[in-house]
């Protein structure tokens, strides 16, 4: 496995880890109405976006390689 496939496999595990993140913080949430659960979703889902859109630029400067 080349660097390159590495690093886009770990990216979206993160990516994938940070949504789940954020829906267990929801739920948490609902439970118990405490701010911090729904900063830390906000919080997790925002990262899981800027990650995203790191791949993105990540693959487009990659692309010839």
């Amino acid at each position: 496995m080349s660097l390159k496939a590495f690093h886009l496999v770990f990216v979206g595990l993160s990516i994938v880890l940070s949504v789940f993140f954020a829906a267990w913080a929801a739920g948490e949430y609902r439970v118990g109405h405490q701010t911090g659960y729904l900063v830390t979703a906000v919080a997790s889902l925002t990262a899981s976006g800027a990650l995203a859109m790191y791949v993105a630029a990540f693959r487009r400067k990659t692309r010839g390689m």
